[in-house]
């Protein structure tokens, strides 16, 4: 998941400097989603993690 927001922010500022507006604002937008799905399965991940008994 980490991957694919940089993957999307890149794709967004690559857009954004070529002039494409409306892809650029899609891409920023779907890696800010991404980012957050990604640091909330982190954060349970870490939370919920391995116990030995």
């Amino acid at each position: 998941m980490g991957s694919l927001a940089i993957t999307l922010f890149i794709v967004a500022i690559i857009a954004a400097v070529l002039g494409f507006g409306g892809i650029a604002g899609t891409a920023a937008g779907l890696a800010k989603v991404a980012f957050f799905v990604f640091l909330v399965l982190a954060v349970l991940s870490f939370l919920t993690g391995r116990r030995t008994v």
